[in-house]
C-alpha cells in the first residue's frame, strides 16, 4: 500500500528534526561553534575592522542603495516648495494667489511611493529567500534604472503618481535586503555600525534632495523638477556594476545546506592574512544557530512569523518600524514646504533644509559612538523621550503667529533632525535585524516594513491635511498630534523592547525561547552550547533576581 502524503510529510519532518538534533550535539562541532561565538563576543571594534575590511565594503555598498529612496522621500516634500513643479502640476488656488498641489494629489504621490514599496518588499523577500540577497539587489537596480525614465517624462500629475508607485517596487526591495545582509556579512561587534549606516544612507539622499531643489529651484522652465527626477540615474548604475562581484550571505548558504559555498562565501568576506581566524569555526557557528532555530520551529513561511516565540519576535519588529512613522518624524520630510507655507522664501528654505540634512549626517555619526556604550533599548527611549519635548515646543510656537516664531520652529525641528538621527533612526535598523530570527529574518523584515509603509500612508495622508492651506491649515500645531502618537510609542518600548547589545544570534534565541521579559535581557546570563541545547531544557520562572541565569 502507497504511504499517505501526510505519513510522508511526518516522516520527513521527523527526519529533518533528526538531523538537527544530531548536529547540535555532535561534540566536535558545538566546540568550534563555541570558540567562534568566543572569539566574536571578544572581538575589538579595531580588530572587527582589520578582519572584516571587504565585509564592510559590500555592506556599504548594498546600504547605499537606500541613498534612492531617502533622496524621492525628501525630494517629494521638497518639490511642493517649487513654484514651477505647482504650476506643472498643480492648480492655481485663489484665496492664496498661488499655484499649488492639492493635499490629495500629495497625497497620492507620496502614498503611490508607499504603496509600490509593499509590492517590493514581498517581492524582495521571496527572491531573497531563494535565490539570494544579491540576485535581488541586481534585479531591483535594473528595476530601478527603467523606472526613473516614468518620472523624467511625466506629462501630467497622473503619470507622476504611477512613476512612483512603479519606483517603489524597487525601494521597497532595497529596505528588505539591505539590513539583513548588513547584519550576516560581520561580526557582533560591527553589526550596529553596519545597519545603522543604512540610516546614515538616507539621510545622504535627503541630503542630496535639498542640494539639487536649491540649486533648480530658480530656474523658470520644466528643468526645475526635471533635473531633480534625472538625479537618480547617478545611484544605480555604478551600483549595479560593483554588486556583479559581491558575495552572498554566508548564513544564506547555510540555511540552503551549502557549507562549503557559505565558506567560500566567509573567506571573500574577510582578510586572508589573519592566522587567528578560523572561517570553519565561524561556519560551525552559523551552523549551530541554524539547527538550534530549527530545533524551536520546522517553518520557513510568513504564517511561522506569528507562532510560538517568532510572533513575539515578529510583534516587536513590527512595532519598532510603526515607532518610526508615529514619532513625529514625518514633519522632517516636509520642512521646505511648511517653512514656505509659512511665508518663508523657498530659496532659504532649501538652504535650511540642507543645514537640517547636514546636521542629520553629524547625528548618525554620533550614534555610532554611543551605540559603543550605551544600550540600544536606552538609546531609543531616551531619544523618543526628547522627539516628545520637541515636538510640544514646536507646537506651542504656532500660537505666536510672528517671523521670528517661524524661524525658532525651523530651529526646533532641525534639533528634531539631529535627535532622530542620533538615536531612534539608525538605531531601528540595528534592532530589527538583531532582534529577528536569522531563518525569518527576511520575512519578518517584509512584513515589518510593510507594516511602516502602511502606516506611512496613513501618516502622509493626515499630515498633507494637517499641513495644506487648502484642507485644514494646522501649521505647527501639527506637532501636537504627534506628540501623543509619540508618548504612545514611549509607553510601548519601555514595556516591550529588550536589549540585544554584545548578544550572539543564538543567545537572543534562548532568550526569546525562554521567555525573557524586556526588561531583564541586558542582565539575563545565558550559554547556547551547554543546557540550552538540551532538548528538555526547563523553562525558568519570568522573574528572579537582577543576575538571572539560565
Amino acid at each position: 500500500m502507497a504511504a499517505e502524503p501526510q505519513d510522508i510529510h511526518d516522516a520527513e519532518k521527523s527526519h529533518k528534526h533528526a538531523d538537527a538534533i544530531n548536529i547540535i550535539h555532535d561534540e566536535a562541532l558545538v566546540l568550534e561553534a563555541k570558540h567562534a561565538a568566543d572569539a566574536e563576543q571578544k572581538m575589538t571594534l579595531l580588530k572587527a575592522i582589520r578582519l572584516y575590511p571587504k565585509a564592510i565594503a559590500w555592506s556599504v555598498l548594498l546600504s547605499s542603495t537606500l541613498v534612492m529612496e531617502g533622496y524621492d522621500l525628501a525630494l517629494l516634500g521638497s518639490l511642493y516648495a517649487s513654484p514651477v513643479f505647482n504650476k506643472k502640476f498643480g492648480s492655481y488656488n485663489e484665496a492664496s494667489g498661488k499655484w499649488t498641489l492639492s493635499a490629495t494629489w500629495q497625497s497620492a504621490l507620496s502614498n503611490g511611493a508607499r504603496a509600490g514599496e509593499i509590492f517590493g518588499l514581498i517581492f524582495a523577500g521571496w527572491v531573497s529567500d531563494r535565490y539570494g540577497y544579491k540576485v535581488a539587489t541586481i534585479s531591483s537596480l535594473i528595476m530601478m534604472i527603467l523606472f526613473i525614465f516614468v518620472l523624467f517624462f511625466a506629462p501630467s500629475i497622473k503619470i507622476l503618481v504611477v512613476g512612483e508607485v512603479l519606483c517603489g517596487i524597487p525601494w521597497g526591495a532595497f529596505q528588505s535586503v539591505t539590513p539583513a545582509y548588513a547584519s550576516e556579512v560581520a561580526p557582533v561587534v560591527l553589526r550596529p555600525y553596519l545597519t545603522t549606516f543604512i540610516n546614515m544612507c538616507w539621510v545622504i539622499g535627503q541630503f542630496f534632495a535639498a542640494a539639487v531643489n536649491k540649486g533648480s529651484v530658480n530656474r523658470a522652465d520644466e528643468w526645475a523638477y526635471r533635473i531633480p527626477f534625472g538625479v537618480q540615474w547617478i545611484w544605480p548604475v555604478p551600483i549595479l556594476a560593483g554588486l556583479i562581484f559581491a558575495p552572498e550571505s554566508p548564513w544564506w548558504h547555510v540555511r540552503h545546506g551549502n557549507r562549503e559555498a557559505a565558506k567560500a562565501s566567509l573567506m571573500r568576506l574577510t582578510s586572508r592574512h589573519d592566522p587567528t581566524f578560523n572561517a570553519d569555526e565561524t561556519v560551525a557557528m552559523i551552523e549551530h544557530t541554524n539547527e538550534l532555530e530549527k530545533r524551536m520551529k520546522e517553518g520557513l513561511t510568513y504564517r511561522d512569523c506569528f507562532k510560538g516565540i517568532d510572533l513575539r519576535r515578529t510583534e516587536i519588529v513590527v512595532g519598532i518600524w510603526l515607532v518610526q512613522t508615529l514619532g513625529g518624524q514625518n514633519l522632517m520630510s516636509y520642512f521646505a514646504y511648511f517653512l514656505t507655507q509659512a511665508g518663508m522664501d523657498a530659496s532659504n528654505s532649501f538652504s535650511l533644509s540642507m543645514g537640517q540634512y547636514a546636521l542629520g549626517m553629524v547625528g548618525t555619526v554620533g550614534s555610532w559612538f554611543l551605540m559603543s556604550r550605551v544600550g540600544r533599548r536606552t538609546i531609543h527611549f531616551s531619544g523618543l523621550c526628547c522627539q516628545l519635548l520637541i515636538l510640544v515646543i514646536v507646537g506651542s510656537l504656532a500660537f505666536s503667529g510672528s517671523n521670528g516664531s517661524v524661524w525658532a520652529i525651523g530651529a526646533m525641528l532641525i534639533v528634531f533632525t539631529f535627535v532622530y538621527d542620533f538615536t531612534v533612526g539608525p538605531v531601528t535598523y540595528s534592532l530589527i535585524s538583531e532582534l529577528s530570527s536569522t531563518r525569518l529574518k527576511a520575512k519578518t523584515i517584509v512584513l515589518a516594513r510593510a507594516g511602516y509603509n502602511a502606516s506611512n500612508i496613513f501618516v502622509n495622508v493626515i499630515t498633507n491635511y494637517q499641513l495644506s492651506t487648502t484642507a485644514w491649515n494646522w501649521g505647527a500645531k501639527s506637532a501636537f498630534f504627534w506628540a501623543g502618537t509619540c508618548l504612545s510609542s514611549a509607553i510601548w518600548v519601555f514595556f516591550r523592547l529588550p536589549e540585544p547589545k554584545g548578544r550572539t544570534y543564538a543567545q537572543l534565541d534562548l532568550l526569546f525561547e525562554h521567555r525573557v521579559p524586556a526588561r531583564k535581557f541586558a542582565q539575563t546570563k545565558i550559554d547556547p552550547f551547554s543546557q540550552g541545547l538540551d532538548d528538555n531544557t526547563k523553562r525558568a520562572p519570568t522573574e528572579k533576581g537582577p543576575d538571572r541565569e539560565i
